[in-house]
């Protein structure tokens, strides 16, 4: 299962390519402008993605949808899809003092480590004393070693920062402490024992009914409508990055993963080319976006939901890139033909390459009242 996942800056040239796998029919639904995900059938193909791997392949399927991911989660390929953060320059003698509590192990016994991403890992906690004692809790640990540069630092203090601002949505995990000591930062965060979207998705093999459907993707809205509201954009929106608080059906869905979040007023546009090569916006690739980001990437994981497919696909990262500026998603083939005009349009709505056209999340939701 898979928590907090920090992720590492580093520049467009290093980065990997993945793997496609296959496409399969779906079910309509007239409740909601929304379609369910298509199953995923070649097990081989997932098994042995080579996702994230350095090593060249064969040309793959034209299909493209998203299980090499998973497989990723489950460690059986190395970790990080097709991530798009830059590096910065290297500073000798980097104060890597945050000011934190250095009282952890006082307060919580640390247990197994649950997941991993380039820039930590996390791990499950039970709390000793205080408020949390004898509770379970997430613990992301962020080494030291590798803060290599000031952003770095800053990256992690602002992440901290944000989580405590943002604190006490019901869509969002809960931040309960930070700590550290002289060699890791220690986030203390809610546990979500339900898995991953992306999980969710897989295991139903692509049979959400639009309702269902519905009932996700409006508790991700009404999560960015109060990032937004805050003036935070959140900058890496993919389904690995929700969590379920539960195993159960209905299980409220939790955002993690701050590591790439940043601030940024009405009237100001930010230049820094971060997040998921298949989730980034147009507008990031030029170096000059806002908030109108996210709603890119939510609109990627509506297609994704919809057709389990994504929408715009490459054999490397800067064929990714290409086709997010310059190419269409795929409206044509099954099963768009099949879905309501609603759900077309909601999507198209979402892909809209203009920024200043696209969707809001407030808008959205006023949408979503009125059906």
């Amino acid at each position: 299962m898979g928590l907090c996942h920090a992720k590492p800056r580093q520049t467009l040239e290093t980065q990997l390519e993945t793997e496609p796998t296959t496409h399969s029919s779906t079910e309509n639904s007239s409740n909601f402008p929304y379609y369910s995900p298509s199953p995923f059938h070649n097990s081989s193909a997932f098994r042995n993605s080579p996702a994230n791997s350095s090593v060249k392949f064969a040309p793959p399927s034209p299909a493209h949808p998203i299980r090499s991911l998973l497989a990723r989660r489950h460690g059986s390929v190395k970790p990080n899809a097709a991530s798009i953060p830059e590096g910065s320059e290297f500073v000798v003698g980097l104060d890597k003092n945050f000011g934190y509590s250095k009282k952890l192990l006082t307060y919580y016994q640390l247990g197994d480590e649950v997941g991993r991403g380039h820039f930590g890992y996390t791990c499950v906690a039970k709390g000793k004393k205080g408020r949390m004692k004898g509770q379970d809790v997430a613990v992301k640990v962020i080494p030291k070693s590798k803060m290599t540069t000031v952003i770095d630092t800053e990256d992690t203090r602002r992440e901290v920062k944000i989580l405590r601002d943002l604190t006490g949505h019901d869509n969002l995990v809960q931040f309960y402490d930070v700590f550290e000591d002289q060699d890791n930062v220690y986030i203390v965060m809610e546990l979500c024992k339900g898995g991953e979207l992306l999980d969710r998705i897989l295991a139903r093999g692509g049979t959400y009914s639009e309702e269902d459907a519905k009932a996700v993707m409006v508790q991700i809205l009404r999560f960015i409508a109060y990032c937004h509201l805050q003036g935070v954009v959140h900058r890496d929106l993919k389904p690995e990055n929700f969590l379920f608080i539960s195993e159960d059906e209905h299980s409220l869905l939790k955002a993690i993963d701050f590591g790439l979040s940043d601030y940024v007023k009405p009237d100001e546009r930010l230049n820094d080319v971060v997040g998921n090569a298949y989730y980034v916006a147009p507008e990031v690739l030029h170096r000059s976006y806002g908030t109108e980001a996210d709603m890119w990437s939510i609109g990627v994981i509506a297609y994704i939901l919809l057709c389990g497919n994504r929408p715009f696909w490459a054999r490397t990262n800067s064929g990714i890139f290409r086709a997010v500026v310059k190419a269409d998603p795929k409206f044509a083939e099954a099963p768009w033909p099949s879905l309501s005009t609603e759900a077309v349009d909601f999507v198209k709505r979402l892909l809209n390459k203009d920024y200043r056209k696209r969707l809001t999340a407030s808008q959205v939701l006023s949408k979503f009242q009125c059906l």
